[in-house]
């Protein structure tokens, strides 16, 4: 059976004490405890700027082997050069591999902007340049992207589709690549979805995908409950 991985968008939310993070905890201490109980992180550090190597050093040291940092590219890939390729995609991938060389990093993930519509010679040109062996999803945000020709491109490339929900858009349960991506948004989430959830989770990791799932929750650490919950045998 392939691994669970299964966290929350982000971890450094002072509304979680002290439901979550205990009284007295400090903010430099949260992923430390966060790691404690969850496998995996989704860090949005990396949209707005290059982590310094002492950041990501801070990260390593914070959390356990077989912990799995997940990082969502940056800005200027995704919404800036719009998948256009430039000088930059290599500055990026240089300057997270030290999360690589250490076994800590997770998949990248490639959130594309709402307003940007397909385009599968822009799509396959910025596959082509990711390093080999880097596991990344795409989260495509505007429906014209809902194509059998890109699930057929992102499994060329061992590309995750992000299998992405909110209230006002879901993307199909299509699995391409080596993995599986999931982004849990919408606004609640019952015991019976999330019982749902858990078997589907249960039954793609036992045939042979590592799955990672990552609930929102900011306001309160209701998505990390329901992490929890998946990583529960």
């Amino acid at each position: 059976m392939a691994a669970i991985y299964a966290g929350t968008s982000g971890f450094a939310y002072n509304a979680w004490k002290p439901d979550f993070y205990p009284a007295g905890t400090s903010s430099k201490n949260y992923l430390a405890y966060y790691a404690t109980r969850l496998n995996a992180v989704e860090i949005n550090y990396t949209f707005h700027r290059l982590p310094s190597l002492a950041t990501l050093e801070n990260w390593v040291e914070s959390t356990p082997e077989g912990f799995k940092i997940v990082l969502k590219a940056h800005q200027r890939l995704t919404h800036i050069q719009r998948l256009k390729v430039s000088e930059f995609n290599e500055m990026f991938f240089k300057a997270i591999d030290p999360l690589r060389v250490v076994k800590r990093l997770g998949p990248i993930l490639f959130q594309l902007p709402p307003n940007l519509k397909c385009d599968k010679e822009l799509l396959a040109a910025f596959l082509a340049v990711i390093p080999e062996g880097l596991a990344c999803a795409f989260e495509f945000r505007h429906a014209s992207w809902l194509d059998d020709g890109v699930y057929e491109l992102l499994e060329r490339h061992n590309a995750a589709l992000c299998l992405a929900e909110s209230d006002t858009f879901v993307v199909p349960e299509v699995i391409t690549g080596g993995l599986v991506y999931c982004r849990l948004r919408k606004s609640e989430y019952t015991a019976e979805e999330r019982a749902a959830i858990k078997a589907k989770v249960s039954s793609l990791a036992s045939q042979g995908k590592d799955v990672y799932v990552f609930f929102k929750h900011e306001e309160t650490p209701a998505g990390a409950y329901y992490a929890e919950e998946l990583l529960r045998p």
